[in-house]
This record gives structure tokens, sequence and C-alpha cells, in this order.
């Protein structure tokens, strides 16, 4: 029998869908789709449009792009996370306007899916927890295998800076992270696999692309300010938070802000 995983039993308990319910969920959401569909193809129908969203959760952006009538196929590691995507897709049933294919997979070995199969490719959530250089490029290699040349590859990483302000100072663990070693004397976070969760900075996002030959076309902030003050977004009424979302989207790209959040996007040319 198959062991389970650190990371599955993390997924099983954690609640994946109010996070994503939450407001600092829907700034993320909102931001990043925006720059879906500014990457999309617009020379075909959607139907036509093939996306893979590897590291799917509980299909938040599957179903999401599934209704809008593309294409959809879905990888996601977790079962529990999985079986959460498929009910959601089948209670939906003829309302998808697209189709929504959904299996389990590691973002490391997409085996079942072909070469230069799809339009755009999503990795929003396997760089979060794959350790070490070489894990990475790994998911990278096969992400660029299975896009389409000149098509796009959008990657999320979590950022250095908010693990060491939120957890390091806010959550008062400094003292214990510095005994333990798990930051470097410029405080770059030494995670490893029981840590669940790896960091990154904008230097190592670009050691990856070069070693990939991947071409940057825009890196962004999909959260900005929104996780460090997520109380402080829960008292916004709906117009207050209306305008929070418009600065968001007026600055994400602004790159004295982007590593300062607790995510970033790039997004990629697959240049084969």
């Amino acid at each position: 029998m198959k062991q389970i995983s650190e990371l599955e039993l993390y997924y099983n308990k954690f609640n994946e869908e109010k996070r994503l319910d939450s407001r600092h969920g829907q700034v993320e959401f909102i931001t990043s789709m925006k720059y879906i569909h500014k990457y999309i193809p617009t020379d075909r129908e959607p139907s036509a449009i093939k996306i893979l969203d590897v590291g799917a959760g509980t299909g938040r952006y599957s179903i999401a792009l599934a209704e809008e009538g593309y294409d959809v196929t879905a990888v996601e590691l977790v079962k529990y996370n999985l079986g959460i995507l498929k009910q959601k897709r089948d209670t939906l049933g003829d309302a998808l306007k697209g189709s929504l294919t959904a299996m389990q997979g590691n973002a490391t070995r997409l085996k079942k899916l072909e070469d230069n199969s799809f339009d755009v490719t999503l990795i929003f959530g396997p760089m979060y927890h794959l350790f070490g250089k070489e894990d990475k490029l790994k998911a990278l290699s096969e992400a660029k295998r299975v896009t389409k040349p000149d098509g796009i590859i959008l990657v999320a990483y979590c950022m250095n800076e908010y693990s060491v302000l939120t957890f390091a100072f806010k959550e008062r663990n400094i003292l214990q992270c510095m005994e333990e070693g798990r930051l470097s004397d410029d405080y770059k976070t030494l995670s490893q696999p029981e840590h669940l969760y790896d960091y990154m900075r904008i230097e190592d996002i670009d050691d990856l692309n070069t070693s990939m030959g991947l071409k940057r076309l825009q890196i962004i902030s999909p959260d900005g300010p929104a996780n460090y003050i997520r109380p402080f977004l829960n008292q916004l009424n709906e117009e207050e938070f209306k305008h929070f979302i418009e600065y968001q989207l007026a600055t994400c790209e602004r790159a004295d802000l982007i590593g300062a959040g607790a995510h970033t996007v790039d997004i990629l040319l697959n240049t084969k």
C-alpha cells in the first residue's frame, strides 16, 4: 500500500475552499485571472484553446476557465483535493461551457500528457512544495515539454520576505529559526521538506528561468499586501474592498513591490 505523504496529510486538514473564498484569496484569484486572460490566445474559439492546470487544488482556476468554455485539463497530487474538484465538475454538469478533465499526477512527472499539447500551462501550487533547484527544474521542464512552442507558462512561487516577516518576526519564531538554522546570514529561508513550504527570491526565480531557457514576459505580485493585512481586509465594506482590488490591479506589476508579497506569478514564453 502506498504511504500517504506529509503533504497529502497537510492538505487533507487544510481548508483550501475557505482560503480561496477569503478576501485575501479573492485578491489573488482576481489578479491572477486578469493575467491568465491577458495571455490566452484570442485567435480561436475558447473550446479550441487547451489549458493545463498543474497543482489544480480544489479547482478554483480549472472550474472558472472551464465555465468560460475552455478545454481544461487539471492535474492534482492530493486525492482529497482532486475529489472536491471532481465533485464540483460533476455538480455543474452541462453548466460548464467547456470541458474539464481531472487526473491525479505529479508536477515533476506529467507522464500521461503528450508533448506540445497545451496553449497555456498554469503551475500555481507545485513550486510551493518542491525543495531544491533540481525538482523545480523538473517541474519547469515538464511544463515546457507539454506546452506548445510559443505557448505561455504561468508559475507561482511563495516569496522569502513574506515568510520571514510573518513567521519569524510577526509570530515571534525568530529565535527558534536562528537556533535551528532555518535562516541564512542574510535571512534567506533554508527550508527542508518537513517544513512543507519552500520560499524564493526574485534572483532564485531568475536562475531557474536561465537554466531552462525560458523567456519572461512579465512577473507580478498576485496578492500584493493582502496577506499582510488580512484582518483589515475583512473589515472593509464592499465599496472599500472594490477600491482595494483596483489598487492591487494598478500596482501588481510594480518592480519595487513584487518580491515583498506572499506570492509572485512569473509569466513565461515557451521558447523551444
